[in-house]
């Protein structure tokens, strides 16, 4: 049992984590052991994201008056919180977790002000970080220059066929 001032704290701890993470996923993890939690929890500090237990009466009084008071029906039973600044990690994450450990449910969660349900989780995970995002953007832009530099470091020969046939198709 905790006092007065234990409570008031965690109320304040927990609502800072609300207000300061664009991205609140909420999962059951009922039946996960401790080195199971330990190795996800794990996996998410490497990516900055921070796994947390919840009390559930005391977390939806948290909930109040932030921009999560949508997603206080999540907080039941066994509940534990992602918060993190980047949802497609956390849904990542969560996803394989979850698809390797039966136990770990994902109820659902907050992407900006955004309520989200287990599908749209499930396509998070899907989605490009953006560090991915960034990778196919640069290969897509370089792909032309690729070939005008291919081009002009070929023989002259073939620029010179190359011009020829590009001279034809104008007239």
């Amino acid at each position: 049992m905790i006092n007065k001032e234990q409570k008031k704290k965690y109320i304040s701890e927990m609502k800072k984590f609300f207000e300061a993470n664009d991205s609140i996923l909420v999962t059951h993890y009922q039946g996960l052991t401790v080195n199971q939690l330990d190795e996800l929890r794990a996996e998410m500090r490497k990516h900055g994201i921070m796994f947390k237990i919840t009390k559930n009466r005391i977390t939806k009084l948290a909930l109040k008056d932030t921009k999560c008071e949508d997603i206080e029906d999540l907080f039941s039973g066994p509940t534990a919180v992602a918060f993190s600044k980047d949802a497609i990690f956390s849904a990542k994450i969560l996803a394989k977790f979850s698809k390797d450990n039966q136990n770990l449910k994902i109820l659902g969660g907050l992407m900006g002000k955004e309520v989200l349900k287990l599908e749209d989780v499930l396509k998070i995970a899907t989605l490009p970080t953006l560090n991915e995002a960034r990778a196919k953007i640069t290969s897509i832009l370089q792909s032309p220059a690729k070939k005008l530099v291919s081009i002009l470091l070929a023989p002259g020969s073939k620029i010179a066929i190359l011009a020829l046939e590009k001279s034809k198709q104008s007239t």
